[in-house]
């Protein structure tokens, strides 16, 4: 009799150590997804000055453009900064996109800054990079989909509390967001 009370108290230790191990798992790879996008949101954010300087030369008029943008980077950047929730952050970053596109739209109506090569090189990195951060923000929110789904299941639910691993937030935009609505420019 002892001898089975012992092999079901090993089975439960065993048990309970694998769903820990998984939740510690799961918590990493949502850390590890948070640090990919905040790589590429700084590789962004490094980007825009540059792209600024550029559109500066061509359309100096469009000043409240250029601010805008800049305003933005440094809202988002430091929310970033900050450790902010992702949520924060997201609609931070959807305030920055916005601004974004409204600067490449009045890039379109000067052919000389269209046709200047250093823009389009920095156009093109800035689109990559765009199609980065939509990616890590995926891998992130797969992530994340993953961590809560465990965290709010039984049985690794019991264990979630000892592994110090809780719900996360995804990081998405505000459906509501001006950002989501296309780019109107008026001349």
């Amino acid at each position: 009799m002892l001898w089975i009370v012992l092999i079901v108290v090993a089975v439960l230790v065993i048990f309970v150590v694998v769903l820990y191990n998984k939740l510690v798992r799961l918590r990493n790879r949502v850390d590890e997804a948070w640090a990919q996008i905040d790589v590429q949101l700084r590789r962004r954010y490094d980007l825009i000055p540059n792209l600024v300087e550029t559109v500066k030369g061509y359309a100096a008029h469009e000043r409240a453009t250029l601010e805008a943008v800049t305003a933005a980077r440094g809202a988002a950047q430091s929310l970033n900064a900050s450790g902010a929730s992702p949520a924060a952050i997201a609609q931070a970053e959807g305030a920055l996109t916005n601004a974004l596109r409204g600067l490449l739209a009045v890039a379109e109506a000067y052919p000389d800054l269209k046709a200047n090569q250093n823009f389009g090189q920095l156009q093109e990195e800035l689109t990559t990079t765009e199609n980065k951060i939509s990616f890590a923000r995926q891998h992130y929110n797969d992530s994340v989909r993953q961590n809560n789904t465990a965290v709010e299941t039984i049985p690794t639910s019991f264990v979630a509390p000892l592994a110090k691993v809780g719900k996360r937030d995804y990081f998405e935009l505000d459906p509501t967001d001006p950002s989501r609505n296309p780019v109107q420019v008026q001349f």
